[in-house]
Order: C-alpha cells, then structure tokens, then sequence
C-alpha cells in the first residue's frame, strides 16, 4: 500500500503545501496568504467594454486588467440571475429564497454579447482561471459553489454525477438521492468523493451551500458598489486540503499551531475518523528541511530532470506551449537492442512527466519528443502507460497518441500560474560581485556576531544553523571550534546543520527558537 503523507509549512506570507507518496514529492502548492482572485471566488464586477467581435465583455473585478467573459461563459440562465441580483438590491425585507423564484427563458445558444450585457451594468461574475502572465482573470456567470462532495449551480436544475463512479448502481443511488433532496432552481454535480455517502451527511452540506448562496443577498443593497468581492472561496490551503482528503493519509505534519487548529477543525466536521492524523511540527529544523522537501525541489524543477539510470528529461516552457524532451543519456550503452532499450527509458520516462506535470501544475498544451521507437506494439505500451500514470492528476486533461515521428500531445487545463522556482542561486561566497571574502575569516565572523548578541542581549542558551560543511568544520576534533566558544563566553551553543542553506549562511536563535534580528 502506498504511504501518503502531507507536510504544510506555513509562514506570515505564504503557505506551502508538499504531497509525499512513499517519500517521493508528487505535488507542491504554494498560496500567498494576501492572494487575491483565487478561482471559485465570486464578484460583483462592471461591465467596461463589449467587444462585439469576440462576441465577450471586458469586466472590472479590481484586477490592475480587465478580466474576460465570453458569452459562452454567461450559462443559460443569466437573465434570471441578473434579474435575482435587482430584486434583492431593490427589495425592502427579504428576497424570496430561489427556489420559489420565478426563471426567465434560456438565453440564445447562438446570440450576442450585445443581446445581454450594456457598458456599466453590475454582474455576478466568477473567476475561472486566476490572472496569468499579462492576462486578467478568465470569468463565468453560471456560477457553482463547491463542497466537499457536491457542487451547487444556481438557477440549474440538473443533477449529474461523477464519470470517474464507476458503478452504475451507485450513480443511480445518488442521483436519485440528490434529486430527492434539492430545492427547486439549484443543479447539483456530485463529485467522486461522495461515493458511499448517506442521506444525512449529503442533505447537510447541500443545505448548507444553499444557505452561503442566499445569505450573500440579505445585505447585498449595502455592498452592491462594483467592483466587489462577493462570496470568497475558502483559503485556498483548505481548498486544496477539501480536493486532497479523497485518499487515506498516513499523517499531516504542520508547523502552525492556529493553521493546524484550522485545518483539524474543518477534517473533525468532514472525516472525524482523519483528526489523529494532524500532527504539530515542532522541531528545530524547518519543516521541509526535516522531511528532505528542499532537497527534492532542488532536484526536480530545474530545466535538466535526471531519473533512471542516466536517462534524463529537457523541459522547456515558452508563452505558447511547453516541450519536454526525453534523452536516454548513458542507458545506450547497455547491452539491450536499441528499441528495447527505447521502450524501457520512454516508460520510465512517462513516470516521470506524469510527476513533473502535477508537481510544476504545467497547463495548456504540452509536447512530449520521445525516443524514436519502430514498433507500433511500443507505441500503444507507452501511450497506454501514460493514460495510467496521469490516471491520479484531479486536474482535467487529455492525451494523443504518439505520431509517426514519437511526438506525444497532452492538453492540461490551466487555471493557476504554473508552478515556477528557481533552483540556480546566486554565489553564496561573492553574492554575484566575482569578488569573495577570505574563507578564513568566516569563523571570526561567526564569534563577532556570537559576541554581539550574547553582549545584547544576555542570553547563555542559542542555536546556530549553518551549511553541513561549515557544522563539520565548527564541530570537527577533540576540541572543536564551538566548544572553545561555550568555554569562553559561558554560554551552552548548539550548532546544527541546514541542508538548504548557503555555504557561508547561517542564523542564530534563541532556546525558543526566536531568531536574533540584528538588523
């Protein structure tokens, strides 16, 4: 079986989220906690420019550019949730709930942007696709609020269940149950997780969604100035956590006591069973470093992947598409035949891309060259393989089969900039200038600034973090370097080494872990 574990580590700017199958890194999200136009959120937003030509509408969310709404993008019942929003700006009291509101005719599959919206009106909009590179936010007006099992559309009153369900029995058992319970003008989708689930637990959070839906209208003629945020998505940390929490972890380990709270609080309401797994980091080392997270990164996002016995991946990212090529490296030179030895790198090697593809979250459409193979028996193995190993990505997407020339084509939906770090640093010895302090002063650095804290602020217990090499050197002899520094000042220092750190970086702290800021 395999062992899943999650490790959050969260600070005052950002909260990174790193997903482990047996201590591999499969996918890393990164969310600023000051984000803004997160998808699913939704907004009051201005109409500002109809653009009859691309049969759409510019929006002004607040965005610095415009977002984009196509009219395919309206839903077919627009009209009636523009003339909803009117009635609840103009109602004195409470607006009826929308079930016992009165729908207004489909809009024309085939009609215009001028049919619908007029330059200045206030629409209900949804962020579909975060802003990306020099684009605004991509909007919908057929809006949905998603659960933990279930979806709820708005004026819709379909009810449709999950593809990756595969029993038929079971898809009838939930649709029949949904439509059972639902109130009228509300569409349902139910999502894969809900598989199994009771009556009890589905009718809570159905009404529950629908309440967050005609709650946002009671005190909307106070807010109705556009552009505003009009119901926010859940963080997108628990969001995540909401898509995450379909597969058995084996543990949670995070480093923020009221994040952990958080997170316990929302797993107690949606799987009790799960809250033993959330476990409090609390060791010296940081989080990521602890579970070997840094190191992982630093392999994994470079332009260069290495994977199985010398074979390797090139990734190149440009504004239209991605391509990925696949090198064999010195497998060639084992003694297999040549489409033997092709069909064994290109299946290890779709292993690998399937990874890459969720842990960078690449989208759009990305062209994979792989190693010329003869056979079409090989060809129908590989594309069969990588349908497999792209079987887990939640995110939608489809793949061609490979072309004559071994070229392989897979569209991936993208609505979030791709994951981007930077594994090249900056010399840690000359910070770029070329020109470097001596390496044999670096120690007199270390017991300057060890005299200066412990002269400021009077403390006798500290930490100090550096490279390993530098912790070896500190530490190394019978009468090593530190030990002569705890002699001299009377102090207990404690050196530990900081995998991800700078060769000539290192940080002091307190017995609490309080960092001194000498600045």
């Amino acid at each position: 079986m395999v062992s899943k574990d999650l490790i959050i580590d969260a600070d005052d700017s950002e909260v990174s989220l790193a997903l482990l199958e047996d201590k591999q890194l499969i996918e890393l999200n990164k969310e600023k906690r000051n984000i803004q136009f997160s998808v699913g959120d939704i907004y009051l937003g201005k109409v500002k420019k109809i653009m009859p030509g691309l049969n759409a509408a510019f929006i002004n969310v607040g965005y610095e550019r415009d977002a984009f709404l196509h009219y395919l993008d309206l839903g077919a019942q627009f009209r009636t949730l523009h003339r909803y929003y009117s009635a609840a700006i103009q109602k004195k009291g409470k607006i009826p709930p929308v079930s016992k509101f009165k729908s207004e005719q489909d809009i024309d599959k085939e009609g215009k942007i001028t049919d619908v919206l007029t330059s200045g009106q206030t629409v209900i909009v949804q962020i579909s696709k975060e802003p990306i590179s020099t684009k605004g936010p991509r909007l919908a007006s057929e809006i949905s609020l998603a659960g933990r099992n279930l979806v709820l559309m708005p004026f819709s009153d379909k009810v449709s269940v999950s593809s990756k369900i595969e029993s038929i029995e079971e898809k009838n058992r939930l649709k029949a149950l949904i439509q059972s319970i639902k109130p009228r003008n509300y569409g349902v989708i139910v999502r894969t997780v809900a598989e199994g689930k009771k009556v009890p637990v589905l009718d809570a959070e159905l009404k529950e969604l629908v309440n967050k839906w005609e709650e946002a209208f009671l005190n909307i003629k106070k807010e109705s100035k556009s552009p505003k945020l009009f119901i926010g998505e859940m963080n997108r940390t628990t969001t995540i956590l909401r898509d995450m929490l379909n597969v058995t972890f084996n543990s949670i380990h995070i480093n923020d006591p009221s994040l952990a709270e958080e997170i316990r609080k929302y797993i107690r309401e949606i799987a009790p069973e799960k809250e033993k797994i959330i476990k409090l980091y609390n060791g010296s080392l940081p989080i990521f470093d602890h579970f070997g997270i840094n190191k992982q990164i630093k392999a994994l996002f470079g332009r260069t992947i290495s994977f199985k016995h010398g074979a390797y991946l090139i990734i190149e990212h440009t504004e239209a598409l991605h391509v990925i090529d696949v090198n064999s490296g010195n497998r060639s030179r084992t003694g297999n035949d040549q489409e033997t030895n092709a069909l064994e790198v290109n299946m290890e090697a779709a292993s690998e891309i399937a990874r890459q593809l969720r842990l960078r979250d690449m989208g759009g459409i990305i062209v994979i060259d792989f190693i010329d193979m003869q056979s079409g028996e090989n060809k129908q193995l590989l594309y069969d393989k990588m349908r497999e190993m792209m079987s887990t990505d939640r995110t939608k997407h489809n793949i061609l089969p490979l072309t004559k020339f071994g070229i392989m084509q897979i569209t991936r939906q993208r609505v979030r900039p791709e994951m981007n770090i930077v594994t090249d640093e900056k010399c840690p010895s000359c910070k770029g200038t070329g020109d470097v302090r001596p390496t044999i002063l670096f120690t007199d650095d270390l017991e300057n600034e060890l005299s200066f804290i412990i002269d400021k602020v009077k403390t006798r217990k500290l930490v100090l973090n550096v490279h390993p090499f530098v912790a070896a050197f500190v530490k190394k002899g019978l009468f090593p370097i530190y030990r002569k520094w705890n002699r001299k000042y009377g102090i207990s220092l404690k050196v530990q080494a900081v995998p991800s750190y700078h060769m000539l970086e290192y940080h002091f702290f307190d017995r609490y872990e309080n960092e001194f800021d000498l600045g």
